[in-house]
Parts: C-alpha cells; sequence; structure tokens
C-alpha cells in the first residue's frame, strides 16, 4: 500500500525533478564555486482534544468527545546555487476517535518539490506546495491542522525590488486509501487554480500586497462543462513603531455551483498597538451574504478561498465552511486580540470575538428579528521551555444566542459549547551539512 502512495506521488514529478538536477550540473560547471546544503528536520506533534455540545459539521456528535491526532512529519530539504529540492513526508495518526484504539488517518507527503533557478531573482517550483500568502486569509498552508493544506502545480517566483509569483495548480484522482479529511490535497475540489501574488513596500512604513485569484471547477450537470470564481484583492498596511493599521478587502465574481452569477466581498479593518511585553489587536471582519435565500438573481455570500478561519473567527471553528455555516446570510465578526510575552518562555493569549449574521436567518420561513448570534471566548498559554520543544494549552467557550441553534452549530443554546486542548511539538533538526566545492 504504501508502494502504491508513493507512486502517485512521486511519478509526476520524476522526470521534472531528474531534467532540473541534470541543468544544474551544466550550470554548476561554469562556477569556480558551489554551495550546497542539507538539512534533515522531524516533527512529532501530538493534540489531545475536548469538545462537547457543539457541532462542526452536521454529521457530529453532539455528546462530550475526547480524542487525540498525532503528526510525524520528516523535512529534506537539499539546497545548491541554483537549485533547491524538498520533500516531507507526513503520516497522520488518530487516537480514540469514534470507539477505536488507533487508526492511521493518512500517510502522504505534505510537500513535493523541485526549485530550480532560472535567473538570480527568478526560480519555478514544481509539484506538491504550500501556498501561504500575506496574513493567510485567503490562501494559507493551515498549519493548526495536523494534515496541513498544500497545492500541487508550478509556482514562478520572483523577487528583486518586490515579490511577485504566479501560480498554476491542478487537482487529480488522489489515493483514496486513507481518510481524505487527513490529506493535505483531499479537500480541494477545483479542477484548476491560478494565482498571482504581488507585495511592494513604497516606503519602511507603508506596504501593499494583491492577490488575484481564479479558480475553475468540474460541472457535473448542465449545459458548460465547467464554471470559474475570480477573487481580487489585497492590503494595504502601515507600520511604525509601535502602531500598526491595515485594511484587506476582496470582491468576488463569476459563478458558483447552482449557475448563479456572484457579486460578494469581504473587509477586514484592523490597528494594533506592541508595549513590549502586550501586543493589543482590534479589528473586525466583513463577509457579505443575501439577504434573501429565495429569487436572487445573483449570490452574495462570499467564500474565503483556501485560508484558514480559526485564526480569525475563533479557536472553535465554528464558522469555516462559507456560506454553509451561516446559511448565506453573510458574517460580521468583531474581534479583540491580547497577546502578553510574560518571559523568553512562556506566553498568554486572549480572543474575544461577536458573531453577527449580517442579515436576519429565517424560521419557517420567516425573518427572525436581530442579527446577533454570539460571544467565543479563546484563552491559551504557549510554553518553550527548550529550543526545539513547544508546548500550548488553549481553552475556548461560546456564549450563543437563540439564533445559533437555526444554523446546526448548538442544540441548546442555554448551554455553553466549550472546546480545550493541549498540544506538544517536538521539532529537533537531525542532520545538516554544508559544504563548497571549488573547481
Amino acid at each position: 500500500m504504501h508502494r502504491i502512495i508513493i507512486q502517485i506521488l512521486v511519478k509526476p514529478y520524476l522526470v521534472a525533478i531528474l531534467l532540473h538536477a541534470s541543468a544544474s550540473g551544466l550550470f554548476a560547471q561554469k562556477s569556480d564555486t558551489i554551495r550546497r546544503e542539507l538539512t534533515v528536520d522531524f516533527e512529532i506533534r501530538p493534540r489531545a482534544e475536548y469538545r462537547d455540545n457543539f457541532k462542526w459539521t452536521s454529521s457530529d456528535t453532539l455528546m462530550p468527545q475526547v480524542y487525540t491526532t498525532q503528526r510525524n512529519r520528516l523535512s529534506i530539504n537539499f539546497q545548491s546555487d541554483k537549485l533547491r529540492l524538498h520533500a516531507s513526508p507526513q503520516e497522520i495518526h488518530v487516537w480514540g476517535e469514534m470507539g477505536k484504539l488507533s487508526r492511521v488517518g493518512n500517510l502522504n507527503f505534505f510537500e513535493l518539490f523541485v526549485e530550480p533557478k532560472i535567473t538570480k531573482n527568478l526560480s519555478v517550483r514544481i509539484g506538491r506546495q504550500a501556498l501561504s500568502l500575506d496574513n493567510g486569509r485567503i490562501f494559507s498552508a493551515a498549519p493548526w491542522g495536523q494534515q496541513s493544506r498544500t497545492h500541487e502545480g508550478v509556482r514562478f517566483l520572483y523577487k528583486k525590488n518586490f515579490e511577485t509569483d504566479l501560480t498554476i495548480a491542478f487537482t487529480r484522482p488522489y489515493a483514496k486509501h486513507f481518510d481524505l479529511a487527513y490529506s493535505p490535497v483531499g479537500s480541494h475540489t477545483y479542477k484548476y487554480l491560478l494565482v498571482h501574488h504581488l507585495k511592494y513596500k513604497f516606503s519602511n512604513q507603508v506596504s501593499l500586497t494583491i492577490i488575484n485569484a481564479m479558480d475553475v471547477f468540474h460541472r457535473t450537470s448542465g449545459d458548460k462543462q465547467y464554471y470559474k470564481r475570480i477573487t481580487n484583492g489585497g492590503r494595504l498596511e502601515y507600520d511604525k513603531e509601535w502602531f500598526y493599521a491595515t485594511v484587506n478587502a476582496y470582491y468576488q465574481y463569476g459563478e458558483n455551483a447552482a449557475s448563479k452569477p456572484i457579486r460578494a466581498y469581504y473587509v477586514q479593518p484592523e490597528i494594533s498597538a506592541n508595549t513590549g511585553r502586550t501586543l493589543i489587536r482590534l479589528g473586525a471582519e466583513v463577509m457579505s451574504g443575501n439577504r434573501s435565500t429565495v429569487g436572487n438573481e445573483a449570490s452574495a455570500s462570499f467564500v474565503p478561498l483556501y485560508g484558514v478561519a480559526w485564526k480569525f473567527m475563533g479557536n472553535m471553528n465554528l464558522f469555516t465552511r462559507f456560506p454553509a455555516d451561516v446559511n448565506e446570510k453573510g458574517l460580521v465578526n468583531p474581534y479583540l486580540f491580547v497577546v502578553y510575552q510574560a518571559s523568553k518562555k512562556l506566553s498568554f493569549r486572549g480572543d474575544s470575538h461577536l458573531f453577527y449574521s449580517q442579515y436576519p436567518l429565517l424560521e419557517e420561513g420567516r425573518q427572525i428579528d436581530g442579527t446577533y448570534l454570539g460571544f467565543e471566548g479563546d484563552l491559551s498559554l504557549n510554553y518553550k521551555p527548550v529550543k526545539a520543544l513547544e508546548i500550548i494549552y488553549g481553552f475556548s467557550f461560546t456564549l450563543a444566542n437563540k439564533r445559533m441553534e437555526l444554523l446546526g452549530k448548538v442544540p441548546d443554546s442555554g448551554e455553553v459549547p466549550v472546546w480545550s486542548y493541549l498540544m506538544i511539538s517536538y521539532a529537533p533538526r537531525l542532520f545538516s551539512r554544508k559544504w563548497i566545492d571549488v573547481r
């Protein structure tokens, strides 16, 4: 079985790796010195979780549940003047889920790519790779998830006076021997994905990030074989000494799976202050939704593509699938984050969220007055006793409004949903070597 998985993952890139490795050798012969570096890192990351009285998906149980997942990841990186090779095989193990003592969630590659340098400032990354852009709201490697998130394709990277890259990704039939929920690529439904990213600093204080993306999907029925969704926008930042301000905005258009045109938007203003030991962030997210779910000619529901939700909308992940988790009514999320660095090894964090639907929810075909959904509080402790070891404990709770019941997230708004976790990450470097060949 392992051999089948490796063949499925490696074959698309094997020819490219050999060709570019040969090209690298030709380039290297023109130089008097060749610099090489090889590093091997390993991470073991178990995480025990407890949750009660809420659902992440409609098929989840509401009963108290305790289970543990564990990620074992090996990272091998080789780099020379003209070439980079990277491989990150990982195994996700699940303990105590669904009455089973132990099972393998997935055995896969997190990343597997080759990156030859075309010029000093231009390189091409070919293979399975993480796509972490800007603050992670639209594209992220999803580091919290044990499986994380990657894409397969080609990425052109240029860096000189500014940074820009162009990604062309695709999906293919992935192995079904293990649970796709623990695969870094298994959740993708697009057929093709095109992403352009640019970051430019006007000065030491002001910078601009632009992201343009188009994902193309295969239609299972209808006259058109494919439909596309386009997202344009970016972020403006101001950073001077202890003060930081930013605004993030995107407009989404194209077509959804129901053949409706999309006219949606997303806005995120934020300010923060850093006093040295304490960081305070105050902001809000606004995701547009539909005023009415019946008779709309266009969909106003914004989908935050392939970013992370917990980083912005709370650790309990009540709102991760858009527009399903908000019944297409949009979401407004004012938040306040406070991080206190008690020492070099210990830090505390407290997050507060207020949740509102942009438009009133429906019950038995009629609108309910008001839009308030609830409050979430997240508390966490981060302790790093030594360089390679990190221990994180977190506790979250929600004070849900009656309207949250209509979203299918809580059975009884009179109860308090809770979620807690303890995660340990041990990530030592197993091998490191640098050498220079002089000719």
